[in-house]
Parts: C-alpha cells; sequence; structure tokens
C-alpha cells in the first residue's frame, strides 16, 4: 500500500492516529522548548519575562506566515495529489520554496528597521526595550531558517508522510532546550548572554531542523518532486496557494494582532502582560498537540475531498473532533486543579499569583468549545474554503476577544477581563455550526454522487 493510497484505503480511526501522532509529538516538543525558554528567562527577572512577551506577538505573526503558506501548499498538494495531477502536485511543493523567501526578506527587513521603535511602543524600560529590541532583531533576520523548515514539513505532510516533519522539529527543539542554559546563564565555554542568549538558541535551533528538514526533502524518494530551479514562478500556482494559504495565515495571524491589542490594554500593569504571556505558553501544551492533530486530518480531508469521497472525508472531521474534545478536556482539568503550580514554573511572584491563578481557571473553560473550532477550521481548509476559516478565527481570536477584554477591564477591572476567552469561543462555535452545515448542504452532500450515476 502507498502512501498515497492509504489516504483513500485505511481505516479512517487508524489512519488518523498513524498521521497525526508524529506531529502532535512534534507540536509537543514546540510547546516544550518555548515554555522551557521563558522558564529560564523568567529565572532573570520578571521584567525579562516581559520583554520575551512583548515580542511574542512578532513571533506568532511570523510563525503564522509561514505555516499560513505553507497550509496553503499542503492544501494544494492533497488535493492535486488525490485528483491524480501530480506534475501540479510538484509544482506546488516547487513555489513554496521561492515564496519561503519572498516571505524571509519582509521580516528581515522589519527586523532592521524597526525593532527598537516597536519595544519603545510598549514599554519606557530601558531594561525592556534594549534586551527586547536585541532578541527581536535576531529572530527575524535569521527568520530564512524558520520559513524554509515549516515550508519543507508541510511538503512531506502533504504526502501521507508524517514522521520525518516530526523528525525536524524534534531536532531543533532539542538543540534549543540543550542550548538555552548554556546562552542564557553563560554554562562552561558559553558565554552569559541573558535574553538574547535565548534568542540565538532559538535560533540555532531553528537552522538544525531546516537542515534536517532538506537532507530528508531531497535525500529520498517522496511522492512529489521539488524544483529549486529550472521553473518560472507561476502566478496562478501562487493564487491557488494563497486562496488557502492567506486566510490560513490571517486566521493564525489574527493572535497577534489579538495580542498586540491585549498588551497595549494591559499595559498599565507589568504583571499581567506577564500573566498573559505565561498563560499562552502554557496553553500550547495542550493547543499543539490538537494543532498537530490538525496536521494530520487535512491531508486525509484534503485527498478524499479531492477524491470525492464524502463518507471517508465526514469520517475524519468527527473521528478528529473526538480526539480533540479528549485533549482538551484533559487540559481544562489541569488548568483547573494545578494553577499555582503551572505558574510557579516562571518564578511567579505573590503578585502574579494572585493574578495569574483565577485567570488560568477562567480562560481554561474555553478549551472544549475550541476543539470543536479547529476541526472544523481544518475541514474548511482542507476543502479549499480558507476565508470560512479566517472569519471563524476573527470572531474567536479578535472581534470577539479584544471588545470584551476592554469592556470587561471598564466594568468589573482585571478579574473580568479573562472571561473574554470563552465568551468569544462561544460566538466562535455558533459560526461553525451555521457554515459547517451551509458547505456540506452545498458542496460535500453531493460528492460521488456523479460517480454512482454513471456506474
Amino acid at each position: 500500500m502507498t502512501q498515497e493510497n492509504k489516504m483513500g484505503t485505511m481505516p479512517i480511526g487508524r489512519l488518523m492516529l498513524t498521521m497525526s501522532w508524529p506531529a502532535m509529538l512534534s507540536m509537543l516538543i514546540q510547546a516544550l522548548y518555548n515554555v522551557v525558554d521563558s522558564i529560564f528567562v523568567a529565572m532573570i527577572s520578571e521584567s525579562a519575562l516581559t520583554a520575551v512577551t512583548l515580542i511574542f506577538p512578532i513571533q506568532m505573526l511570523l510563525i503564522s506566515v509561514a505555516v499560513g503558506t505553507g497550509v496553503g501548499v499542503n492544501s494544494l498538494i492533497a488535493r492535486r495529489l488525490g485528483a491524480k495531477r501530480y506534475d501540479e502536485a510538484d509544482l506546488a511543493a516547487s513555489h513554496g520554496f521561492r515564496i519561503s523567501f519572498i516571505n524571509w526578506a519582509v521580516f528581515a527587513l522589519f527586523g532592521l528597521l524597526f525593532s527598537k521603535v516597536y519595544m519603545s511602543a510598549y514599554s519606557d524600560s530601558l531594561y525592556i526595550v534594549e534586551n527586547g529590541a536585541l532578541y527581536l532583531l535576531i529572530t527575524t533576520v535569521f527568520s530564512l531558517f524558520v520559513f524554509i523548515q515549516v515550508n519543507t514539513e508541510k511538503v512531506l505532510q502533504a504526502t501521507g508522510n508524517m514522521l520525518l516533519p516530526m523528525i525536524c522539529s524534534l531536532s531543533g527543539a532539542i538543540v534549543n532546550i540543550i542550548f538555552d542554559p548554556l546562552l542564557i546563564f553563560g554554562i562552561g565555554i558559553f558565554p552569559e548572554m541573558g535574553v538574547v542568549g535565548a534568542a540565538v538558541a532559538t535560533v540555532f535551533g531553528q537552522f538544525v531542523s531546516m537542515c534536517f528538514g532538506l537532507m530528508l526533502l531531497f535525500g529520498r524518494k517522496h511522492l512529489v518532486n521539488v524544483k529549486i530551479k529550472g521553473f518560472k514562478l507561476n502566478w496562478e500556482i501562487v493564487k491557488d496557494i494563497y486562496n488557502v494559504g492567506f486566510p490560513a495565515m490571517l486566521m493564525q495571524s489574527i493572535g497577534s494582532i489579538m495580542l498586540f491589542c491585549i498588551n497595549g490594554i494591559l499595559a498599565f500593569s507589568e504583571t499581567a502582560i506577564a500573566v498573559l504571556g505565561s498563560y499562552f505558553r502554557l496553553q500550547s501544551f495542550i493547543f499543539m498537540p490538537v494543532f498537530g492533530l490538525n496536521q494530520g486530518a487535512m491531508p486525509i480531508m484534503g485527498y478524499n475531498y479531492g477524491a470525492r469521497n464524502k463518507e471517508r472525508l465526514m469520517k475524519a472531521y468527527r473521528v478528529g473532533i473526538m480526539i480533540a474534545v479528549v485533549i482538551m478536556a484533559i487540559g481544562t482539568l489541569i488548568f483547573l486543579t494545578f494553577p499555582t503550580q503551572l505558574l510557579g514554573l516562571f518564578s511567579a511572584s505573590e503578585r502574579m499569583l494572585e493574578i495569574g491563578v483565577p485567570a488560568l481557571r477562567i480562560i481554561c473553560l474555553c478549551f472544549i468549545p475550541a476543539s470543536f473550532g479547529i476541526l472544523t477550521s481544518t475541514i474548511f481548509q482542507a476543502t479549499g474554503h480558507g476565508m470560512l476559516s479566517m472569519w471563524q478565527a476573527l470572531i474567536r481570536q479578535l472581534i470577539g476577544i479584544v471588545p470584551l477584554v476592554w469592556v470587561l477591564l471598564k466594568i468589573g477591572g482585571l478579574s473580568l477581563v479573562w472571561w473574554a476567552w470563552p465568551l468569544a469561543e462561544i460566538l466562535g462555535t455558533v459560526y461553525s455550526v451555521i457554515f459547517i452545515r451551509k458547505l456540506y448542504k452545498k458542496e460535500i452532500e453531493s460528492l460521488g454522487n456523479e460517480i454512482k450515476s454513471l456506474g
């Protein structure tokens, strides 16, 4: 059974687990090194943690562009493979690499010109501005590594190979975790670099992941063949990539915009910003496995949509939701039971615990409804309807949360702010229910009928 055929023939439950577990493990490792990075930075001071938290939206935006483009490449490759249009699948993969260089140039230019301006807009602290600007400069100028890494992983995932991308992510995460304390605190032969050391360790980990990914992609045979040169940029293919990729990019970058706005609203309290930063790193342990599930589910859904197999498409959607709900329920229980211990990982002060413990217990109520939203977004993307995903994300992460944060802060102060997350997730769930029903009736319900009638 070839990798191509298994997405159309293997039992969905086993296929979903086979396709998803490497990505889920990979995303867990990614979450681990994000948290470890912040744990070590927090050991320097709360101001150091605040500096890294203020940079987090830019890092999220950068990853959003990389992953959004990769999702577009992934979706197009999977649909072309399902439709047996192999040359077009090759071209989609090849175009992804050229686009990566363009995206890198934009962020590198931003880092060179605006790092200090950005940090100064959020803080008057010289320590926070100086260290944050250096961290931002390093991670943007060397972001080519992560753009190529993500594109490589998405190409491999689109062919049904989820194990090799996991190896790429795992290698970089391990390197990052090892070098974080060495470069932050100056252990052994390494210089003590503080916050800047965390940036260098992150970039070095991304470089290692990129190298592994390129070796695995070009050193083995796969269902798609990638060309670096020898072809002209086809704007129709770029358009097809971004029909799904641009909404996916916007969908993920909405989280960055949301953090920009909320950091501004909470700028009166350095501790509240530190709590928010700690929460986003902690919740990644819960959300990242679901995003890994998303990565495994998308090529299955995309392949069977291209093959016009309604039963397998919808079963993949239902199985994905069930697995996601279980993961999110476990996460909710952990956040409700151990908020003090979770915040203690970041050397939390008494004031940080006072704000953060109730915050974690309230925000985690959004986890279970989010599982439905994430998998519904996956089927939107897999069927080529990225705009539906984008609007869902707008409601869940921007249109809902930011106004609610502002209103709740005015009504009841900081203690009410955290209810914005579960309330926004309720709005997102209503949207998801309405539009998945419309998509099913308009496109999915009739899949395969023309084949049966010809038979």
